[in-house]
């Protein structure tokens, strides 16, 4: 069973929702996606299909196909980081059909859209950082993410060979893991519900899409030889990318892994102070870092507004410090992406080294190279 949280009233979530409304209700600006952000999709979208072309059907020389190769990995990332992400939360755009068609962008990817949602949009944003429900924390035997893990030697040296597994992580993902939740019916501990015959159609078309874009075509057009070199740089590519944008977020220096109450099934906080105590920004001053992650450095704007496309955050995230300030409650930044990334290797080689003890459930002193905000700092 799914943990509850504790519901105060007032809420910080209340206030937080009341302060960004009059935001935009002031600037008259909508949630939604902007002619900002379609102009990045299409940047996106086009850059894949002109790389995609001209690797398969035109077959550039090795020292142009390598970086070409690269590249491509690195866009097809930002189609799942810019495009899918917001429309998957459905704040993309105000029309239903360009949010769909966003989320849909992953079907043309390998994933399946429809176990997405209830992965990341459901259970993962309602249950950030909780051990046991949020999938993102289970990686098996491999490594150890949080202190409620049981430790093994291996993760001594997590630290070291986690590239290799996030080189792995896309290929893992449209190849193992959507199949293991679509027969299973579960993600993780969770259920996923009865698929509709349609989600059904979509999940299998999507998968035979993807392997005949990106297995059978190539093969047949640059032969197995090539394909065996370009494959994998893409997919690693597309791995590391997208997986470090996501584990910067969560599993580095700073954020909780707060546990429910054992008789009351109660997390220690209500949802607004959870998801700001889980969840870590990183190079929020760096307009390149934002544009090519699809704004995810701001993670607490999105964890608290993901129905707001991210081409907002940089604003809102001036009302959400602000109601920290006041409340005295922690806010968790590491100032440039380079230090989130040695953040998060901190975390691991610590996490590879620290017993099985749980640590205190609100310790909030602010970890090593980063920046923690609170009412403190005003006095």
């Amino acid at each position: 069973m799914t943990p509850k949280f504790p519901t105060p009233a007032p809420s910080v979530h209340s206030a937080l929702k009341t302060r960004v409304a009059d935001y935009f209700d002031r600037t008259e600006i909508d949630i939604k996606g902007n002619g900002q952000l379609y102009a990045k999709a299409v940047f996106i979208v086009a850059g894949v299909l002109v790389l995609y072309l001209h690797l398969v059907f035109f077959t550039p020389a090795w020292y142009l196909a390598v970086p070409e190769c690269l590249l491509l990995g690195l866009f097809v990332a930002g189609i799942g980081l810019n495009i899918m992400h917001d429309g998957s939360h459905s704040s993309f755009s105000r029309h239903k059909a360009l949010n769909f068609l966003a989320s849909a962008s992953l079907e043309c990817l390998g994933g399946s859209a429809f176990l997405w949602k209830i992965k990341h949009c459901t259970i993962h944003h309602s249950f950030t950082n909780v051990e046991g429900v949020d999938d993102d924390l289970d990686i098996g035997n491999l490594m150890r993410l949080n202190e409620h893990q049981t430790r093994h030697r291996l993760h001594r040296f997590q630290h070291l060979y986690v590239w290799v597994l996030y080189s792995l992580f896309y290929v893992s993902w449209i190849f193992f893991s959507d199949y293991n939740r679509y027969f299973s019916k579960h993600i993780g501990s969770v259920p996923i519900g009865r698929m509709k015959p349609t989600e059904h159609i979509k999940f299998w078309v999507g998968k035979l899409l993807n392997i005949a874009l990106y297995i059978v075509i190539p093969i047949v057009f640059v032969g197995w030889g090539k394909w065996l070199i370009g494959f994998p740089l893409v997919t690693f590519t597309t791995g590391v990318a997208t997986a470090l944008v996501f584990q910067l977020a969560h599993t580095v220096e700073g954020p909780e892994f707060p546990l429910p109450n054992a008789e009351a099934n109660m997390l220690p906080d209500e949802f607004a102070i959870h998801q700001i105590a889980t969840t870590a920004n990183f190079a929020t001053n760096s307009r390149l870092v934002t544009w090519l992650v699809g704004g995810l450095n701001f993670q607490i704007e999105h964890h608290l507004f993901p129905g707001i496309s991210h081409v907002h955050y940089p604003a809102i995230s001036k009302v959400v410090r602000q109601v920290c300030l006041e409340r005295d409650i922690d806010y968790v930044e590491h100032k440039t992406f380079g230090k989130a990334v040695a953040a998060h290797i901190r975390h691991l080689h610590s996490m590879g080294r620290a017993s099985a003890i749980a640590a205190p459930a609100h310790d909030t002193s602010p970890a090593e190279g980063c920046i923690s905000v609170s009412a403190a700092e005003t006095t």
